[in-house]
């Protein structure tokens, strides 16, 4: 267990590290007035997603390891159900940030590098409430 353990957070912040960095591109992508710029932004990442993608599988399927390995004690409590629920929401986050890198490799962005500015955060926040409930496990 204590091996299954270990490789989920390292898968999981191997995904985080993407979620924090991809936005970041989103960002540079449309702060920029260069075109020759915004081609390589757009192409790095098109790039990252791809390489972060099989991080989240990875890290979600070791997740259900985990709790394949004690179901009785994982699936009735509280905070688990919470944790699961920020899991799933950072799924959504992350076909999101998969929307909006094919939105800037087809030419189509329509967001401003502010609003980028504050989608960027939002991984943060649920790293947060996640490593706290998997730690603490305050319920």
């Amino acid at each position: 267990m204590l091996w299954l353990k270990a490789f989920h957070i390292i898968f999981v912040v191997c995904w985080f590290a993407g979620l924090f960095y991809l936005p970041r591109i989103f960002v540079y992508y449309a702060a920029s007035e260069q075109q020759a710029v915004r081609e390589q932004l757009a192409i790095m990442a098109r790039k990252l997603y791809r390489f972060v993608t099989p991080f989240m599988v990875i890290a979600i399927a070791l997740g259900v390891a985990l709790i394949a390995t004690n179901p009785g004690y994982y699936l009735t409590a509280p905070w688990m159900w919470l944790k699961l629920g920020g899991v799933a929401f950072l799924v959504v986050y992350h076909i999101i940030c998969g929307r909006y890198v094919q939105s800037i490799n087809d030419h189509r962005n329509r967001h401003n590098h502010v609003f980028y500015r504050f989608f960027n955060e939002i991984p943060v926040l649920f790293l947060f409430a996640i490593v706290i409930l998997a730690i603490v496990k305050p319920f």
